[in-house]
């Protein structure tokens, strides 16, 4: 029999013990009362300076009241071995009493030690010292004595008692079998020890385990029940928002200050609940318990946010300050829960639901539809299934009770509603019990009584050491509840405590959830069969995952990559490298020897050598030779290792981003971010040591070089196209001016206005820039691009011309010295093409070669095995289509996966109903006897 079950049956004899006693020894015990209680409260003292280890100290000060006689009295009945029995017995009847008073003075004790610990921290030393003394001589002299001393039957039987009861036993029956008459000399005796046994079974410690070895294997049954359910509930949290895919949970309702937090904390062993006087809840907190019996370490996680494990609670609180605080102060309150799981090896596998307070009256600085918000937020999560908790305070009365009103709206049988009344330490005894056993409000699950809040010794330790709070809490309860047995004690018919509080919560939320397998199931069926049915019709039971379309991607991307390479060589890098420098020879010829833009209206100034006198002009001419020899350096010693890198990579870069404009990887930001961060990573590692390479190697062009017959026939027609298509570019670019000036007869006379005032014929103040001869100033500037572009072609005919006549067409340049200073167009072209050439050889090597050697493997890293998991899933969700199609084959697998976890539980809860109906039956059969 357990301890606590036995300290129930002793109890109306340890009353009964008491009340003879005080009657018989009143003129004895009054003055041995005292020395008692002075001698008790000593030893309380020293002990308050050693504790054994896992005790806080200030939480064991309330329960070392407990902690006196119902401990030594074995020994102080030896003393009394050779005395007569009934001597004996009223002697202990008294000192039961005397325990009973030592209780209440304990109360007081108990507060003023906290004001007085370092005063007596000295003498309450010396004085557990000498105690510890005694009780070691009296250990030693019952070792000694207990086998020497011949004790009469009842007093056996008694010491036999308090160690099965010191030991947690119980005992089925006694020497007069069940129900049996106690001995006549003996009944003193055993009302004393049932007033030790019923002030034991008040002592019980919350960490001791006075449960039976069938309630131990129910309750962990009951625990693996709750946990897979509270899985499965977080597995269709993953799944959908469908009402009938949600198994129960446990909402806490209540007005502010009604002590909902305190409640939470309790059971938690953690203040980590956001706290204020502004109205800091504005969300619904979403609490999953998790139950880790196999770890040390007690966290919290919130899912949707991705912080990892948090050990600090009073960081949880901050958090969720922080979130609740994100709702406006305009809005108040929001429907969008913050969901936080806390793992522990101290708390239940529980799933609950903390919302807003109920209140009374809007405050200025609220909306005014304020608290009709609330009320709507909490009778969304009070509907069914969910189990209602219902807090309020003892202070007031339940015909006030916001909460039970809530309750009583949507539960009105009252059948999935636990009453909760907090601050019982607030009203007298007899007033809480009367509250605990109220008839006016039913509740089929019942009320029970708390004192949550943590006791002001022991806050302040708890606040700088982050420590668990549950002992500290129950603790302080136990001491409350303990000293008044009559109205909470075991024959009172009520429940208090949280630790009462948390076993009821497991075995309701285990009930309910198990109560909605059959309709849960069911849905999940339905789901399921919906699924299957859409996977089949729109994806044709493809099979596909994450990891598998990032595979098809990548191989689809490489593919393609690899036909680039094989298309992008040495004459694709020589022909771009080309056009780059027949641009640069056009832009040295315009400056060095065509005509100039036209920038106003005045007349140009002479010029001393005409390009139109070049074919004729002197071999010997030093201003051709230095015209020639500064385009011939200007071109060389451009910087082409740098130009023809830039190119190259410019280029390169391109055809990757066409490549992934043209792959999946198109709907994909964060795969496009990637493969173009690898490509120009590479780029970038190789393009200084590539065009180092590639200027050191152009190096002898920059002195001399010499131009063979072979080179210049193919230098005159390479430059014959090239000016072939720049005079079609001016030819386009005039036709785009007359469709901008509103035609060309318009045109013509503007140009011809222009060509007027170059010549001197018109003189133009200003040089047109408030407009001349009736033309606004934008009409001439059109008109001045109009001459250049005219000027420029014909001057592009007349080199064309040149080209086709000697010195230019000849197939020996190196027999006429003059032929490349007349032709310069056809020599700054074989420079160019000679620079080329030489360029695209160690482009090749150094730029090209390596980037289609690295770029694949280094996509593999950044898109292959260099991803998490998670980035894979993000990946392939970036595509619609894609996402829609993994989110159906994954609804389905979770749906198969909770339907098979399901038929497991429903077995389980099958083989737990069978148990039970054993057990009661066992029960009916067979009946509890204390002798």
């Amino acid at each position: 029999m357990s301890g606590r079950l036995l300290s129930a049956r002793l109890q109306p004899l340890a009353r009964r013990a008491n009340t003879q006693a005080a009657r018989h020894f009143h003129h004895h015990t009054t003055s041995s009362a005292g020395g008692l209680l002075r001698s008790d409260s000593a030893v309380r003292a020293a002990r308050r300076r050693i504790w054994p280890a896992g005790y806080t100290p200030f939480s064991n000060v309330v329960a070392v009241r407990n902690a006196s006689f119902a401990r030594i009295l074995p020994k102080l009945l030896l003393k009394f071995a050779r005395i007569p029995a009934l001597f004996g017995g009223a002697t202990i009847a008294g000192l039961a009493y005397v325990q009973y008073q030592a209780t209440q003075a304990g109360n007081y004790v108990a507060g003023v030690f906290n004001k007085t610990t370092e005063t007596v921290t000295g003498v309450a030393g010396g004085l557990f010292g000498n105690a510890k003394e005694i009780v070691d001589q009296t250990r030693r002299g019952w070792e000694n004595t207990k086998d020497q001393v011949e004790l009469p039957d009842w007093m056996q039987k008694i010491l036999r008692i308090h160690e099965e009861i010191g030991e947690g036993k119980g005992s089925t029956g006694g020497e007069g079998g069940p129900g049996g008459e106690q001995p006549k000399q003996s009944r003193m005796g055993a009302a004393a020890v049932g007033g030790t046994a019923a002030a034991y079974g008040y002592e019980q410690s919350t960490e001791e385990d006075t449960r039976s070895g069938e309630e131990v294997a129910r309750d962990d049954q009951m625990m693996v029940l709750t946990k897979k359910m509270i899985e499965i509930r977080t597995i269709l949290q993953t799944v959908g928002q469908s009402n009938a895919l949600t198994l129960p949970s446990i909402v806490v309702i209540g007005s502010q200050s009604s002590g909902k937090s305190s409640v939470l904390e309790a059971i938690v062993g953690h203040e980590f609940l956001p706290k204020g006087s502004n109205m800091v809840t504005r969300r619904p907190i979403e609490l999953t318990l998790v139950n880790t019996p196999d770890a040390q370490a007690e966290y919290g996680e919130f899912p949707a946010l991705g912080l990892g494990k948090i050990t600090d609670f009073s960081h949880i609180q901050r958090t969720l300050t922080e979130l609740n605080l994100a709702v406006p102060d305009s809005e108040c309150v929001s429907d969008d829960p913050i969901q936080l799981t806390i793992s522990s090896p101290h708390v239940p596998d529980l799933s609950l639901i903390d919302l807003p307070g109920y209140i009374q009256v809007v405050g200025h600085d609220q909306p005014a539809e304020l608290k009709q918000k609330i009320s709507d937020l909490c009778d969304k999560y009070i509907q069914p299934p969910n189990v209602i908790l219902a807090i309020s305070a003892a202070d007031v009365d339940l015909a006030n009770s916001t909460a039970l009103r809530a309750s009583r709206r949507v539960d009105p049988r009252g059948e999935r509603t636990i009453g909760v009344v907090t601050k019982m330490d607030l009203v007298d005894a007899p007033r809480g019990a009367s509250i605990l056993n109220d008839r006016k409000y039913p509740l089929r699950l019942g009320y029970v009584g708390v004192v949550s809040r943590v006791p002001p010794q022991a806050s302040s330790l708890f606040k700088r050491g982050n420590g668990n709070i549950a002992t500290a809490i129950s603790k302080n309860e136990h001491a409350y509840f303990s000293a008044h047995p009559l109205e909470f004690g075991p024959e009172a018919g009520v429940n208090v405590g949280t630790t009462t509080l948390r076993k009821k919560l497991m075995h309701v939320l285990e009930q309910t959830m198990a109560a909605s397998l059959q309709s849960t199931g069911d849905a999940i069926r339905q789901e399921l069969e919906e699924a299957t049915y859409e996977f089949k019709v729109q994806y044709n039971d493809r099979p596909l995952s994450a990891e598998s379309y990032l595979a098809e991607s990548l191989d689809s991307f490489k593919h393609s990559f690899k036909e680039f390479t094989e298309n992008f060589g040495r004459p694709q890098v020589r022909e771009l490298l080309k056009e780059e420098l027949d641009q640069k020879v056009l832009d040295l010829l315009a400056s060095r020897y065509w005509n100039k833009p036209v920038t106003n209206l005045s007349p140009p100034p002479p010029e001393p050598d005409s390009l139109a006198d070049l074919p004729t002009a002197d071999p010997e001419s030093l201003y051709w030779h230095r015209k020639l020899d500064a385009s011939t350096s200007a071109l060389t010693k451009l910087g082409i290792g740098r130009l023809a890198t830039t190119v190259v990579a410019n280029a390169i870069q391109a055809h990757v981003d066409r490549l992934i404009a043209q792959s999946t990887f198109a709907s994909h930001p964060f795969a496009r971010q990637a493969i173009t961060d690898a490509a120009s990573g590479i780029l970038n590692e190789r393009f200084y040591s590539t065009s180092d390479q590639v200027e050191n190697c152009i190096k002898p062009y920059k002195f001399e070089i010499d131009v063979e017959d072979g080179e210049w026939t193919r230098g005159r027609e390479s430059v014959a196209g090239v000016l072939k298509k720049e005079l079609k570019d001016c030819e386009d670019a005039v036709k785009a001016v007359e469709k901008n000036v509103g035609g060309k007869r318009k045109l013509k006379d503007v140009m011809g206005f222009v060509d007027k005032a170059r010549n001197g014929e018109v003189e133009v103040v200003g040089d047109g820039a408030s407009g001349a001869g009736g033309f606004s100033s934008d009409l001439l500037q059109r008109g001045k691009e109009a001459v250049f572009l005219r000027d420029r072609a014909q001057l592009l005919r007349l080199r064309l011309s040149a080209l086709k006549s000697p010195p230019c067409n000849t197939s020996h340049p190196n027999a006429n010295p003059n032929a490349k200073y007349a032709c310069p167009e056809i020599f700054l072209d074989v420079v160019s093409t000679k620079l080329t050439s030489t360029a695209v050889l160690f482009l090749n090597v150094e730029l090209l070669s390596e980037f289609f050697y690295q770029f694949p493997r280094e996509l593999d890293v950044r898109l292959g095995r260099g991803l998490s998991k998670e980035e894979v899933e993000r990946f392939a969700k970036e595509d619609p289509r894609v996402r829609g199609h993994l989110e159906v084959i994954r609804r389905k697998e979770l749906l198969q996966l909770v339907l098979e976890k399901m038929e497991g539980l429903r077995e389980l809860n099958v083989e737990e109903r069978g148990r039970r109906k054993v057990e009661k039956e066992k029960g009916r059969k067979g009946g509890w006897s204390l002798f």
